[in-house]
């Protein structure tokens, strides 16, 4: 006897490339995506990070002197809060003007490439890595529009602050690491 099919989601899968896998393609499940989104932002940052720093070691890497100066609560409230809250505005933005004039995909592609090369205005090896997070949180905003503004915002934000998370510690908390 077949089994019987499973009900479709009432959402459609977002007009992405095939390869985008489901829990980002497809605005259904928050906290799959939230927890998926985030682990390919984070493990993709980690791996380009690490061919950056073979290919280019003598790279100067962001600055956050000045940031950390302020004490560690204002660090973590500037770069968990603040820093993921005013840029996804800006992305979410910038997504909305690209998407007049670009299918979803390419539009998602620019806006990483944008976020990318204004990274690398502060940190030039900076922006090599930074586009891979800003492709996943522009992923997001754009599939989860399909549902709402209010979650296209809100999802990319609260992925864009996990992400920022571990080197906000390290930024306001520098004498953690051991020191070699």
């Amino acid at each position: 006897m077949d089994k019987p099919t499973p009900p479709a989601s009432p959402f459609a899968r977002a007009n992405l490339p095939p390869f985008v896998p489901p829990f980002l393609a497809v605005p259904s499940r928050p906290l799959v995506a939230i927890i998926g989104g985030y682990a390919l932002a984070i493990v993709g940052s980690l791996l380009l990070s690490a061919i950056v720093q073979l290919l280019v070691p003598q790279g100067d890497p962001p600055d956050f002197t000045n940031l950390a100066e302020m004490g560690p609560g204002m660090t973590m409230f500037m770069l968990v809060i603040f820093a993921p809250v005013v840029e996804t505005l800006i992305m979410g933005v910038i997504l909305l003007v690209l998407q007049l004039f670009l299918r979803p995909g390419y539009a998602v592609l620019a806006s990483a490439i944008i976020w990318g090369v204004f990274h690398s205005l502060q940190a030039p090896i900076w922006g090599l890595v930074i586009w891979w997070p800003f492709l996943i949180f522009s992923t997001l905003f754009v599939v989860w529009r399909e549902r709402s503004m209010w979650l296209a915002f809100l999802m990319p934000a609260i992925v864009h602050a996990m992400q920022n998370t571990l080197p906000a510690l390290l930024v306001a908390f520098p004498d953690a690491l051991p020191t070699g």
